[in-house]
């Protein structure tokens, strides 16, 4: 571990105490997706950390009492991918799935069926005791009984403590949700507002009773008229996906807050339960970055050749944002995730960027607002430009018509973005194609300014023969653009799924395709095994070149175009830059600089990133926090002036 890396456990470490604190005795600070975000960063940093393997502690206003029956933290997924790699080291023959309760756990302590003491969870072996305030509380129950009979067990319960949604909004509309309010209350010496609060249970431990497995400690508290969470029993990994997503559409509907699921086996564990962590069971949490919705239309986005489905669905908040499009990828994603109208679906916005369809959830024939099985999403068979038949590849919906007229005029819109000629706007690009002047890449660079005068200049104007600055401009910016790189070359050509980080990707890896010749000639399978590729996208690649070959040779052999040589080796090699904010000079220049002497390009904050730059240091931006949380330096233009330049 490196000192900046010591540095920043250090700072997590102290963070999370602090939050725990918060959490733990009244007024959380941050959110629980904040929280777990610094867990894991530290857990990634250091797996040993003892700040990971204890408990919070509680206030000192009360007297300590220790606990009868473990009261530890549970491992946690954040997402389905996480709980997948959980399940695969537990395959259970049934997974008992219970509410995950958000609220401040409780033990019921109890002597011979009579209630002794209420204990919070404290640092897991000794708690605050607030019997007195517990005894006010709705589920506490002062006696056991069972159909009528007392039960003299001695021993413990354990639950959670919660506020319902109602008597929030009536009450404690001050406080920022039920859990704060609950927590807040719990804890009040003279233990008024406790009658407001009441007790949910789901584990027991008596020493003179034993139960046969974990469902029938649910039956038993049940039976004994404690109030209980719901327990679902499901034979596969996949089936506790899908319930959750259930859980996730209806939790609204619930009379408490619920932050996620917890499973388990069905036989107890001692041993693993008296863990400060157990490892046989997990909380599978939701998250601000999921939601669940219902697809009302599939609409088909044309992008140069290719079809791409998109859902639209009922308005979701992701992240702080309302979504409801989302894309299907392909005709294969499409129908391999089952999506129907009306079909209820789990989206999710990992990392704040995109929104992705995760799954459908699965809805009973009886179930309300069920999706119509004769309403299949219907697949374009034709281009709706040229007529042509469209050509379905499972991942690739397109038109095959190389001449079509869509296809044409995409490519050269995505030349002009690629190479960032700026005053060439997508109207004039427009307007030069439909006038027949421009229809190739090549056609570009044998506009002169004569020609394009009359696309600025007004009838009068042209009379008079008056010079036209914008015709000019443009002029100047194609012919200022007839350097570039064989990666921003190869991406200007529109092929599916290649922009220039993965050509330069590819470049990077084989110095023998290190030239436009080198790589028209690369085999398809030596190409999909780089790093990014694949053997899809490896046959786009190879396809698209052979397409555009003699275009392409012929914009390079002309000396229209000159390709830049391949960068190996130079001052930032090894080094990679995401530029964010206002520049002093255009952002595409910044980037060249970069890669002129061997350093590469980012468009987002990843992993791995070497310097975030900003025109603001000290900005709240959500790349600036991102690059903060994975220990990326944030620089200034002048400082990466200087690690250009020094």
């Amino acid at each position: 571990m490196d000192l900046f890396e010591a540095s920043r456990v250090q700072e997590l470490a102290a963070l999370i105490e602090k939050y725990q604190d918060s959490y733990y005795n009244g007024e959380a600070e941050i959110s629980d997706a904040e929280f777990d975000a610094l867990w894991d960063e530290l857990k990634q940093l250091d797996p040993a950390h003892p700040v990971l393997h204890r408990i919070g502690s509680d206030s000192g206003n009360f007297l300590k009492a220790s606990h009868r029956m473990p009261m530890g933290s549970q491992e946690k997924a954040a997402d389905p991918e996480e709980f997948l790699a959980w399940a695969e080291k537990h395959p259970y023959d049934e997974y008992l799935v219970e509410y995950k309760l958000d609220g401040a756990s409780l033990e019921l302590q109890y002597d011979n069926g009579v209630f002794a003491k209420a204990v919070t969870r404290g640092n897991g072996a000794v708690g605050d005791d607030i019997t007195v305030n517990a005894r006010k509380m709705g589920g506490v129950k002062l006696r056991l009984t069972r159909d009528s009979s007392p039960c003299p067990y001695t021993g413990s319960i354990r639950g959670e403590v919660v506020m319902d949604h109602d008597v929030h909004r009536t009450h404690f509309p001050d406080k920022a949700n039920c859990r704060n309010a609950a927590n807040g209350l719990m804890r009040r010496k003279d233990g008024e507002g406790c009658e407001y609060l009441h007790v949910v249970c789901y584990d027991a431990l008596f020493s003179d009773h034993q139960f046969a497995d974990e469902q029938d400690k649910i039956a038993w508290l049940s039976a004994c008229g404690f109030q209980t969470v719901p327990l679902e029993i499901c034979k596969t990994a996949q089936e506790v996906i899908d319930y959750r997503a259930k859980v996730m559409e209806s939790r609204a509907e619930l009379p408490y807050d619920i932050d996620g699921l917890v499973v388990k086996e069905r036989r107890i564990d001692p041993e693993d339960a008296a863990r400060a962590r157990p490892d046989r069971q997990i909380a599978f949490k939701f998250s601000l970055e999921e939601a669940v919705s219902v697809v009302r239309e599939i609409e088909w986005s044309e992008s140069g050749a290719t079809y791409t489905p998109i859902a639209v669905f009922d308005p979701v908040e992701l992240a702080g944002t309302t979504v409801k499009r989302a894309s299907l990828v392909n005709p294969n994603t499409m129908r391999a995730l089952g999506v129907r109208l009306g079909s209820h679906i789990v989206v999710t916005k990992r990392g704040e960027i995109i929104p992705k369809i995760e799954s459908v959830v699965p809805q009973s024939d009886s179930a309300e607002d069920s999706p119509d099985e004769s309403a299949t999403c219907a697949v374009p068979s034709e281009c709706g430009t040229c007529r042509t038949a469209l050509v379905d590849e499972g991942t690739r919906l397109y038109c095959p018509n190389k001449a079509c007229p869509k296809r044409i005029l995409h490519r050269l819109e995505k030349w002009i973005t690629v190479l960032d000629i700026r005053d060439l706007g997508t109207t004039l690009i427009r307007a030069l194609f439909d006038s027949g002047r421009v229809r190739s890449v090549s056609d570009l660079y044998t506009l002169t300014v004569q020609e394009l005068t009359p696309y600025f200049l007004a009838e009068e104007s042209l009379a008079k023969e008056k010079k036209s600055l914008g015709a000019e401009k443009v002029y100047k910016s194609l012919q200022s653009r007839r350097k570039i790189s064989l990666a921003a070359f190869v991406a200007g050509f529109d092929i599916e799924g290649i922009g220039e980080t993965l050509v330069e990707k590819l470049v990077a890896s084989h110095p023998d395709m290190d030239t436009l010749e080198k790589l028209l000639g690369a085999a398809e399978a030596e190409i999909a095994l780089v790093n990014g590729f694949g053997d899809i996208t490896a046959q786009a690649l190879v396809q698209g070149l052979a397409e555009n070959a003699a275009e392409m040779r012929s914009l390079v052999d002309s000396g229209t175009i000159e390709l830049e040589a391949v960068v190996s080796s130079g001052k930032l090699s090894g080094r990679s830059f995401c530029f964010t904010g206002e520049l002093s000079v255009k952002r595409s220049e910044a980037e060249q600089a970069v890669k002129a002497l061997g350093g590469t390009t980012k468009s987002s904050v990843v992993k791995g990133l070497s310097y975030l730059v900003t025109n603001d240091t000290e900005s709240g931006s959500s790349k600036n926090k991102k690059a903060a949380g994975l220990g990326i330096p944030v620089i200034d233009e002048a400082a990466f002036w200087e690690l250009v330049h020094g």
